[in-house]
């Protein structure tokens, strides 16, 4: 086992690592403020963003659940694993060689960590199913392929291959690559036999999937031989460290971009789907790899067309239909068949996790995209999204059609089967609309309706909620927002609660110290290093700022000129220790009262890992004059009230001072420090700061 990474290269990774673009590879952020990103946080379920993002300082912190950190950090909760393995993982994306201490062996080479070994694996294998698909043993798969209407380019794009029959084809190309059995074991391309491992996927069409920065996790594989011995006609990378079928969406990597950009997914059943829907122009098709969509495949998507209101417009074909603009949308391709409509209820159960508009797509004759490519063209595809069905309409019509409503009979048991579906919709604004349109394809009285409905709603304990209401995007947690979930209020109420513990402090003061806290965390290079070299912890009334200053001390005080911000962040954090980090990192996202476009302007021009111009930590940004101005602001506030503390304290000792040269004394002492209460608001008010 080798020795700990060598703290100057964990140091070359942070510097690398870019936030913002690790971050939104799985996150939708938006601006929010000065040099600040927002999104849903993808360590708890919430509906508002309370999940901030501050490249320039390479930190991050989640209001809701209090989890926030660095890059590293990011990683680690992200991918589930521990801090050596983060600072690999991003090492291995970013092309740096790491260096080792020498362990207790004498040896210090490292062949890169598990996760970072399996997905070479992954990425071999990928190359050798492609590298064999053009051989003359794989001609089946490729007229299967062509019988699609699928060329040979596209199959390069969506990276089609073949795994050849035999034994042991894969594992010997790996073997030969310098990979070990039990990594051909552990990244699932691989099984152990009564004589040896061999090929998980052998005489099959593949197809990679990847997440959504494009990195191989597993793959899809589709029978074409009646002697295989696997009976399932399609069958997938079984549960790794790196694939979790509930967690995976194939085609993620090439849609990515354009549901963030339309704010729009198409949810389709298979490989050869998705592969149809983005030829014939649909690029915001995925498909769910072997298993139903779930809630945590809803995560994901919400995530990443962050949506928090119906504004949005469709971007494929027209912006409106019959005049009207359409929302933002998620569109599930169904069969119309009862595992369609099976499907369907399923979707519908989780339709309360997305806060988009979610729509049905059924082709007539229940035709599958690539099957509806085939016969009718590209623009069938097309017309077949922009025709999506509300799945609402769509399940409670199924519901409906199974009974024969000209009969009394037909009628009650529509009643019954329709409530449950209704009851269901906690949305206030469209519960009475589904109520009244049922009661009127039925046939029945809607007082009948809506005492079934009202039961059963009554009976799943259905908590109302108005989706088309306004909202409000939860920021900094503020005592007087009632507007927060309940993640956010508890974690409102566990700050003011050890508040009221322990401080009772004016609310101006506590204001100034903690804005002071926030501008020496996010623009050190603002205060004056001569101004602060005068603070002591006594300025500070608020006992966790008190604290933090002297934490800042142990760092080594402000950072110096050649220090970046990230590395900054790191040292300031491990020695205030793991009780002030949340503090630390909520400062850190916390905004500014300073000019958006001044702070925007250098952030921007921080950016330099190809992101966009979006700022990363891996340059100092040129302070501002408003900064320097609005930190020395604050800094002489607490200087002022420092002396002002001490001006007290000595006019109350004078005051019990008898007459004579030991009160004249403490007199000229007074004055001597209104007099430097009068040169610091001068030097500060008057911009004799250059």
């Amino acid at each position: 086992m080798p020795g700990m990474i060598l703290k100057e290269d964990v140091e070359k990774v942070r510097a690398a690592a870019d936030l913002y673009d690790i971050v939104s590879a799985s996150v939708s952020l938006k601006p929010s403020g000065t040099g600040t990103f927002m999104g849903l946080c993808p360590f708890h379920d919430e509906k508002t963003g309370s999940f901030n993002v501050r490249p320039a300082l390479g930190v991050w912190h989640c209001f809701g659940c209090g989890l926030g950190g660095d890059v590293f950090k990011y990683v680690e909760q992200q991918e589930n694993i521990d801090f050596r393995e983060a600072v690999e993982l991003l090492a291995d994306k970013y092309h740096i060689e790491l260096h080792y201490e020498q362990s207790s062996s004498g040896k210090t080479e490292h062949s890169g960590s598990k996760r970072a070994r399996l997905l070479e694996a992954n990425e071999e294998a990928q190359r050798f199913f492609v590298s064999q698909i053009m051989t003359k043993e794989a001609l089946a798969a490729r007229k299967l392929l062509g019988g699609r209407t699928f060329s040979q380019a596209d199959c390069e794009r969506f990276g089609c291959g073949y795994a050849p029959q035999g034994w042991d084809n894969l594992v010997r190309h790996l073997a030969s690559k310098g990979f070990t059995q039990q990594e051909m074991l552990d990244a699932g391309l691989a099984r152990q036999g009564q004589r040896g491992i061999y090929d998980y996927f052998r005489g099959r069409v593949t197809w990679p999937i990847r997440d959504s920065t494009g990195r191989t996790l597993g793959f899809g594989a589709r029978k074409l031989y009646d002697d295989d011995q696997i009976a399932a006609k399609y069958i997938n990378t079984p549960d790794t460290q790196l694939y979790h079928k509930n967690q995976v969406l194939y085609g993620i990597d090439l849609a990515k971009a354009a549901i963030v950009k339309k704010r729009q997914v198409v949810i389709v059943e298979g490989y050869t789907d998705v592969m149809a829907m983005h030829l014939a122009g649909v690029d915001t098709a995925i498909a769910t790899c072997g298993t139903a969509f779930g809630a945590e495949h809803a995560k994901i998507v919400r995530r990443l067309i962050s949506d928090d209101s119906l504004g949005a417009v469709q971007l494929i074909g027209p912006q409106k239909v019959n005049g009207q603009a359409l929302s933002s949308r998620v569109v599930f391709t169904f069969d119309g068949d009862a595992a369609g409509q099976k499907a369907a209820l399923h979707a519908f159960g989780l339709d309360s996790a997305f806060l988009s508009q979610t729509f049905v797509a059924v082709a007539e004759n229940n035709l599958d995209p690539c099957d509806l490519r085939i016969e009718r063209g590209d623009e069938a595809v097309r017309s077949l999204i922009l025709r999506a069905k509300p799945l609402y309409d769509f399940v409670i019509d199924a519901a409906i059609n199974r009974f024969d409503t000209s009969y009394s009979t037909g009628q009650m048991g529509a009643v019954k089967a329709v409530a449950p579906l209704i009851a269901q919709i906690r949305d206030r604004s469209l519960f009475d609309l589904y109520t009244r349109k049922a009661t009127r394809r039925i046939g029945v009285d809607l007082d009948i309706m809506r005492r079934e409905v009202n039961a059963t709603r009554r009976n799943l304990h259905v908590r109302d909620e108005d989706a088309y209401a306004p909202k409000r995007r939860f920021a900094v947690p503020q005592h007087e927002d009632k507007a927060v979930g309940p993640v956010e209020r508890r974690a409102i109420e566990r700050r003011d609660a050890a508040e009221q513990t322990y401080y009772k402090i004016d609310d101006a003061v506590f204001i100034t110290e903690q804005q002071f806290m926030a501008t020496m965390i996010q623009i050190p290079r603002a205060i004056n290093p001569e101004w602060y070299g005068q603070l002591v912890p006594g300025h500070f009334t608020v006992p966790v700022f008190r604290t933090l200053f002297q934490a800042v001390t142990v760092a080594g005080g402000l950072p110096a000129a050649d220090t970046t911000q990230g590395l900054w962040m790191h040292n300031l954090t491990k020695a205030a220790g793991p009780l002030l980090e949340p503090v630390i990192n909520e400062l850190a996202v916390m905004p500014l009262p300073l000019p958006t476009d001044e702070r925007s302007k250098d952030d921007s021009s921080a950016g330099a890992n190809g992101n966009g111009g979006q700022p990363t930590g891996n340059q100092n940004a040129q302070v501002t004059k408003a900064e320097r101005q609005y930190a020395s602001e604050l800094l002489v506030k607490l200087l002022d009230v420092g002396l002002l503390r001490r001006i007290e304290s000595a006019k109350r000792r004078m005051a019990q001072m008898p007459d004579g040269e030991e009160k004249i004394a403490q007199l000229g002492e007074i004055t001597k420090m209104e007099t430097s209460r009068k040169d610091l608001q001068s030097r500060v008010y008057g911009n004799a700061l250059g």
